[in-house]
């Protein structure tokens, strides 16, 4: 009778601990303690280059996800994702977040600036164009659901200014 080197659990013959999942053959190397948890790196010293943190997940959904939590998730697969295709999604959704930002900005130093020239004239209507924030907000909503959708059928759908700006950078 074998016993797991780790847990102590009676492996048989097994190649792997029926419990705890250690490898038994003296060829391969086998846990001090429990396996590592998420998060930690659990593939060998030996694995391939190709193997990375988001090995695991289809470049069309990591393309979706890129999308998912604003620009930060954009950032993360930016960092930790080598594929180009997610790479070019995740750096358009930050370039895209960061024109939402500006969009919006300059959106309300014009309602501020024509509400105070209205007001000036004693016709005070600039307020009015506050309204027209729905509009810009919809519009934004609409091309960010548009964004998830194209990434998730696996095309490299480029906004007009933003994703030539991010395609030159992500290809160098």
């Amino acid at each position: 009778m074998a016993f797991c080197k780790a847990c102590g659990q009676d492996a048989g013959q097994a190649a792997f601990c029926p419990k705890c999942g250690a490898p038994q053959s003296a060829s391969q190397p086998t846990y001090q303690s429990a396996p590592p948890i998420a998060g930690g790196s659990s593939a060998p010293s030996g694995a391939p280059a190709a193997e990375y943190p988001t090995a695991g997940i289809d470049e069309n959904v990591a393309g979706l996800l890129c999308y998912i939590f604003w620009w930060i998730s954009g950032l993360i697969f930016l960092l930790i994702d080598k594929r180009p295709f997610v790479k070019f999604h995740a750096a358009q959704d930050i370039a895209f977040n960061l024109a939402m930002v500006a969009v919006g900005i300059v959106f309300w130093i014009v309602v501020a600036f024509l509400t105070f020239v209205t007001a000036l004239m004693h016709f005070p209507i600039g307020f009015l164009f506050a309204f027209l924030w729905p509009v810009v907000a919809l519009a934004f909503l609409g091309t960010w659901i548009f964004l998830m959708y194209k990434a998730y059928n696996h095309e490299m759908f480029k906004l007009p200014i933003i994703g030539d700006m991010v395609e030159k950078m992500v290809n160098k």
